[in-house]
């Protein structure tokens, strides 16, 4: 049709000049005027490349597929820098810097606070403008972000370990270095708080276009029954950043963190392993190596075009689903979003989106769980199961990254294959939630109780009191209740620490550290002549008598993958319920409830929870309270569960209301875009 009617973009061949008409100039004027803006006016289906260079190499990725290449790697790097490295590095950075547990917890949040206050201002501006330079920035800005949270190393000179702790019963003559309560020294280095604060405020810069525009421009660019497939790899691949970013940064741990400590230091050098508390590791070696490698994406993202081959041809032919409250007559008559005065205008009717809402509350919901078990999954399994921390957080990658990559995969899967419209999806939604609803009673059965734990559950010996550390075994040692080092005796029972086990000695035999002349540690339970014992405490945590971990992990995992089940489709129905021209929009306004509601309070009530578990806190010299070193098992299952369910049940319910509250449109239910604007023409 080329006299007074409308083309077609659908009857074209790919190989086409379609991408030359969708931005036709002035020769299409009178067909332009003659019908209103059809799906494909304004898309700049241009080659891959720089301006007028565009390497026929380039084209090979000028696809769909090739965007999503880039965009996975992306998001690979950017979850090993913020959910992997940071997370990973976080202790070792309190120790160098001086930093409490609360200007810690600042520099993490920071990322969210960033992400927050720009997410709906870039949604709504990237929305008409070109996504993949939008990516082009973002990467520029996690490449300088990383490289600023690195910074403090190089200016704050050679780390200064200072003299050894003994962990051995002292007698009242010995001098014990750091024994005694001191007030803080003028040390500057605390004050390197506010650059690791403007790392992770860029970082939380570059991180908002690419799960807003990113993830818009990959269902702009794919047919409606491939999107939720693309958008689920997208996902997944990003969960493969914290477990890279887990197994890189525990690496470099290993190594010392001014790495030439093995040529010398000083006439005073003492030599530092990893069993020594005041060991650090070189924490900043992964920001600089993912620096490099996000600045070289930069490359790929500035040369895709506005709009993908065949985007024109995509989106004519697909149905729109848009939950029919007015919304999208309203954006199209008033074309509201060209300007910053329709900002308010654009918000209200996201807001007044009661689908939308329901959903993003939903995710929400769900993503204070996730990202509560993100954070706190070691510490329940090293407490509960009497694991190693070092285990524990490994165990945990283990059963969390793969089980949250698969549901992902699998529901994009899903939903790609059955063809499902929104309605549909919702409804694929209760199902999976409820499925995790029912697994996430794994807490009430796979729990443990608490291993004989001396002056926390039992006595030393019929001496001393509960819940008190010194007993008269112990009594002349001077132990510090800041330096946790728990033994296991041969009477099965486990100590704080070698001197409140009242240890005076110790030897390495084959390389393995044993605890002799030890006063409170009892004879050995087991008296059948079987284990001849040469120690009376070992380092470590007494081996737990409860074989529950695989039937635990068993269960979380399958819980895990029905969890994250929700996650793609949950995305999908966004974009598909609100106008066209405000996917961006809602997936930046997600994002801000998602962390207001979800990822920001998520390990804060966890963590409260846990601990309101706690059977014995640290107290250092000056009397002030730190972290907890005992919890009551039980009683933090509990908690978990409780909190699980509850946020799992109000995901259901309000996944629930979006079903209710969906209404499809009665005209255009059945009918692609290309025959709308058929209809609208005649």
């Amino acid at each position: 049709m080329k006299g007074g009617g409308i083309e077609n973009p659908a009857f074209e061949t790919p190989g086409s000049d379609l991408g030359r008409r969708c931005h036709a100039g002035p020769a299409r004027a009178g067909a332009v005027a003659a019908a209103p803006a059809g799906p494909c006016s304004g898309l700049e289906e241009e080659p891959c490349g720089w301006g007028p260079c565009t390497p026929r190499a380039l084209q090979l990725c000028n696809n769909s597929e090739g965007y999503l290449a880039a965009y996975s790697l992306l998001a690979i790097l950017q979850g090993i820098v913020v959910n992997g490295l940071i997370n990973i590095s976080i202790s070792t950075i309190e120790k160098r810097y001086e930093l409490n547990s609360s200007l810690s917890g600042l520099i993490s949040a920071s990322y969210d606070i960033a992400f927050c206050v720009l997410s709906l201002f870039v949604s709504y501006f990237g929305e008409r403008g070109h996504k993949p330079r939008w990516l082009a920035f973002s990467a520029f800005m996690l490449g300088l972000g990383s490289l600023v949270f690195s910074l403090p190393h190089f200016s704050s000179g050679k780390y200064q370990y200072g003299g050894k702790l003994e962990d051995t019963c002292q007698t009242a003559e010995t001098t014990f270095a750091n024994a005694t309560c001191s007030a803080s020294t003028n040390s500057s280095l605390h004050k390197y708080l506010y650059v690791f604060i403007l790392g992770q405020l860029l970082l939380g810069v570059g991180g908002t276009p690419l799960y807003t525009l990113g993830t818009a421009f990959i269902d702009d660019s794919v047919p409606k029954h491939k999107s939720s497939l693309y958008i689920g790899i997208g996902y997944a691949m990003s969960l493969l950043g914290p477990a890279i970013g887990y197994v890189l940064g525990g690496q470099l741990l290993k190594v010392y963190i001014d790495i030439q400590i093995s040529k010398r230091q000083d006439t005073t050098y003492t030599k530092v392993d990893q069993d020594d508390p005041r060991w650090l590791g070189a924490w900043w070696i992964g920001f600089l190596v993912c620096f490099f490698a996000i600045w070289l994406l930069i490359i790929p993202f500035s040369c895709f075009p506005k709009h993908l081959p065949g985007t024109a041809k995509i989106q004519a032919e697909k149905i729109s689903e848009t939950h029919d409250d007015g919304s999208q007559v309203l954006v199209q008559t008033n074309n509201i979003g060209q300007s910053f005065k329709d900002f308010p205008m654009a918000l209200l009717i996201l807001l007044r989106n009661p689908v939308l809402m329901s959903l993003i509350i939903a995710s929400s919901s769900e993503a204070l769980v996730a990202t509560g078990f993100a954070t706190f999954l070691p510490k329940f399994i090293e407490n509960q199961f009497g694991k190693s921390s070092s285990f524990s957080a490994t165990l945990g990658g283990l059963v969390l990254i793969p089980a949250a990559a698969l549901g992902q995969v699998i529901s994009g899967l899903l939903v790609s294959k059955c063809k499902m419209d929104c309605k549909g999806i919702i409804k694929f939604m209760i199902s999976t939630c409820s499925v995790a609803l029912i697994l996430n009673t794994a807490f009430l059965f796979a729990k443990c109780g608490n291993e004989p734990f001396a002056g926390v559950s039992e006595t030393y010996n019929g001496t001393g009191m509960l819940h008190n550390l010194t007993a008269p075994c112990n009594a002349d040692c001077r132990c510090l209740r800041s330096m946790y080092y728990p033994v296991c005796g041969r009477d099965e029972v486990q100590y704080f620490s070698p001197c409140f086990a009242g240890c005076a000695s110790y030897l390495f035999n084959n390389t393995k550290k044993t605890y002799h002349n030890c006063s409170c540690i009892g004879k050995p339970k087991r008296e059948d002549g079987s284990e001849d014992f040469l120690y009376e405490a070992v380092p470590g945590k007494c081996p737990t008598q409860c074989k529950l971990l695989p039937l635990f992990l068993t269960f979380f995992f399958f819980a895990v993958v029905f969890t994250f089940m929700a996650n793609t489709p949950t995305t999908v129905a966004i974009l598909r319920c609100v106008p066209d021209k405000q996917r961006s929009f809602a997936l930046g306004v997600q994002s801000v409830f998602l962390r207001l509601l979800g990822t920001i309070p998520g390990p804060i009530l966890f963590g409260v929870a846990i601990d309101n578990s706690c059977t014995l806190w640290d107290t250092n010299e000056c009397e002030t309270k730190g972290a907890c070193w005992v919890y009551d098992n039980e009683r933090m299952a509990y908690l978990l569960m409780g909190i699980s369910a509850a946020c799992k049940t109000i995901t259901i319910i309000f996944v629930v209301m979006a079903v209710y509250f969906y209404k499809p449109p009665p005209l255009t239910k059945a009918l692609p875009r290309k025959t709308q604007e058929k209809i609208s023409v005649i």
